[in-house]
Order: structure tokens, then C-alpha cells, then sequence
């Protein structure tokens, strides 16, 4: 199954690693295979000393948190992306979350699902018709059915 993962999803991840979402990045044999554009890369250095802060990690403990979740996740370059693709995403996120479109874009271009735990881009682009979100529980269920 292809999943796109969002920004929010990645950080999560890292605040807990403890967590549902953490143990679903993280099993070791998983029927998972994660997507991100290089955005995901940017917006974990943008938001790095506030996740420092709140985890009180050491630098060197984030870094290893931090490459332990992303050497889970394939990334695209968003170049990849076809520009007809692209475009579309762009018109679907620009009233929502502009910073949404690279993933929307990806979730179509590979055919996959998002995941996400924005509930306003969820009802948002709902209401346009886009509905290729995955939550959580559902990714969970499926990881245990196949324990």
C-alpha cells in the first residue's frame, strides 16, 4: 500500500515514539511503503529547535530519531511529479493549505493514499471531491490483520 505522509504524521512520530503512529512508521516488516517530498526534509529542519524543546532531546538523540523515522520514507523529488498533476493539486489546496499541495500532488501521482491529521485539509478537500485520506486507525488495522 502506498502512503503519502504528512508533515503533522512525521512529527508526531518523533514527539513520540512510543506512539500508535510511531509503531506504524516503524515495524520492521510492513506492507507500508511511505512517500514524502523533500518539503517533509525542510519543514523538520524549519521546526527542529521547537521539537528539541518539547522532547529535550539531545541534538544528537533528535538527529537519531529524526533518520530512524525518514529512513523509513521513500522521497520524491517533486520535479518527478507531472506539471498537469501539480497544477491540479495547487487548484484543489490553494484556499485551504498552499503547504498541502506537494502532498496531495504526490498522493495522485503515485496513486496512493494520504495520511494526515489535519482534520480542516481532510473536510476541506472532501468537500471538493478529493477524498484518498487514510487515518491512523485504519493504517493500524491493517498493519494487526497482517501480524
Amino acid at each position: 500500500m502506498r502512503i503519502v505522509i504528512d508533515t503533522n504524521i512525521v512529527f508526531s512520530a518523533i514527539l513520540n515514539t512510543n506512539s500508535k503512529i510511531a509503531g506504524i512508521i516503524l515495524q520492521p516488516k510492513t506492507q507500508f511503503n511511505f512517500y514524502a517530498t523533500e518539503q517533509l526534509y525542510a519543514e523538520i529542519k524549519e521546526h527542529k529547535d521547537k521539537i528539541k524543546k518539547l522532547t529535550r532531546y539531545s541534538e544528537l538523540e533528535l538527529d537519531r530519531i529524526i533518520q530512524l523515522i525518514t529512513n523509513k520514507i521513500n522521497f520524491i523529488n517533486i520535479k518527478l511529479i507531472p506539471k498537469h498533476i501539480y497544477n491540479n493539486a495547487e487548484i484543489l489546496t490553494k484556499d485551504i493549505d498552499i503547504d498541502d499541495t506537494e502532498f496531495v500532488a504526490l498522493t495522485d501521482h503515485i496513486k496512493g493514499k494520504l495520511w494526515s491529521g489535519d482534520k480542516e485539509l481532510r473536510k476541506d478537500l472532501s468537500i471538493k471531491k478529493w477524498n484518498k485520506f487514510i487515518t491512523t486507525e485504519e493504517l493500524y488495522k491493517v498493519m494487526i490483520r497482517k501480524k
